[in-house]
């Protein structure tokens, strides 16, 4: 098979991960209903498969972390779009193997999100290491990615389902598959660089014992709660504030803040040419926080609803931002310092849904108040952007 030179394929193989990586992080929860009917499948068991998924990603960070440099990111990225591509073609199958359908469904989760917590890793880097001038612009556009993938999974899930059925699931589980199994042949021919050569990078000793590092870390973690943790709410807000159905409300909340933070990200990759990454970056938490006290005390509900959507914008750049900025500010991180501030960014958004409704608990179910409790995430990153934009020498500024 020929191989490509340029750089611009590279990308372009990137930007299909993301997206095989949103399909895979969002598609089972649209069957949750099905699985009920169909299963009998508790939704409290349900709800622990988004935990598993999360869990092993975790996992896949820290072992990253430790083999990425070593064992290469050619086979490494390969096999984790052939483990997506086989956990959504076994998602309909396994199943039905086993007496109870449940653990059929863990063991497809553990196939697909060994593949996407890999791709979390990875995929960053190698954008990193293509040598092109707009680094925070290609990351931040690599990133909309996953927000389009999302958006599409979604319209095009349900579109599907609404010509043939909630019963033709597992023949669409089986045409998502093919997303991730087109893009090993991809990744198979398209130039990768790296970051650092061969045991030059930092390791994972020498980069704890930098504070440069752990306040990234720590900005990564806010990144991860403040995106999250409103995204994770706003449906409830447009069911609750708006009297809509769970559909729509699926479609004006998660979806609408789903395109506005991929806006948000291809509108930074346009201008990075003119805007300072940590002046974009200042003004995206500034807005953060305004769009949270929107939701919190706006009396009209839609402005409500606004607000929660109007966050996606404001959180679009947190993410990717903060790891351009990380790479310009420890250049011999390497593979290993992306794998933990990935493990950051979804340790916040872990525990970001979780604190909001435990607050809410504690002020008698009221969820206006555990939102205004989450606000201390985009302050946090506005503390830690300033800090930044103290230091001199960072690229990308």
């Amino acid at each position: 098979m020929k191989k490509l030179t340029h750089y611009k394929h590279t990308l372009r193989a990137c930007y299909i991960s993301y997206m095989s990586h949103a399909v895979v992080n969002n598609f089972i929860s649209l069957l949750f209903v099905m699985f009920y009917t169909q299963y009998g499948i508790s939704f409290q068991k349900l709800g622990l498969l988004a935990t598993i998924n999360f869990v092993v990603q975790l996992c896949m960070d820290l072992l990253i972390a430790n083999i990425g440099d070593r064992v290469g990111y050619r086979p490494l990225v390969i096999l984790s779009h052939l483990l997506m591509c086989v956990g959504l073609l076994m998602l309909p199958v396994l199943p039905g193997v086993f007496a109870d359908p449940y653990i059929g469904l863990v063991l497809a989760i553990l196939l697909y999100a060994t593949g996407g917590g890999i791709i979390e890793v990875l995929i960053s880097p190698i954008v990193e290491a293509c040598p092109t001038d707009q680094k925070s612009g290609n990351m931040s556009l690599l990133h909309s990615f996953y927000c389009w993938g999302h958006v599409l999974m979604v319209l095009i899930s349900t579109a599907f389902f609404a010509l043939f059925g909630i019963g033709s699931w597992k023949t669409l589980s089986c045409l998502w598959a093919l997303v991730p199994l087109c893009n090993v042949l991809y990744f198979s021919i398209v130039p990768i660089g790296r970051l650092t050569e061969e045991g030059q990078g930092h390791s994972i000793g020498t980069l704890f014992k930098n504070k440069l590092f752990w306040l990234f870390f720590f900005l990564m973690l806010a990144a991860g709660a403040s995106e999250m943790g409103m995204s994770q709410w706003s449906s409830a807000f447009a069911e609750t504030g708006l009297k809509v159905t769970k559909s729509v409300g699926d479609l004006l909340g998660p979806c609408l803040f789903a395109i506005l933070m991929g806006s948000s990200r291809v509108i930074y990759a346009k201008l990075s040419k003119y805007i300072a990454l940590k002046t974009y970056l200042l003004c995206s938490c500034l807005l953060c926080i305004i769009t949270y006290l929107i939701a919190v005390f706006a009396r009209i509900p839609v402005l409500a609803l606004m607000g929660c959507a109007c966050t996606g914008f404001a959180v679009g750049i947190m993410w990717p931002g903060t790891l351009s900025l990380s790479s310009a500010a420890i250049p011999m991180g390497g593979t290993a310092m992306f794998a933990f501030l990935a493990l950051a960014g979804d340790v916040g958004c872990a525990l970001a849904p979780g604190y909001i409704g435990i607050l809410s608990g504690l002020f008698g179910d009221r969820l206006d108040m555990g939102i205004l409790c989450a606000i201390l995430f985009p302050i946090v990153m506005v503390l830690g952007v300033l800090i930044l934009m103290r230091r001199k020498g960072i690229a990308h500024e």
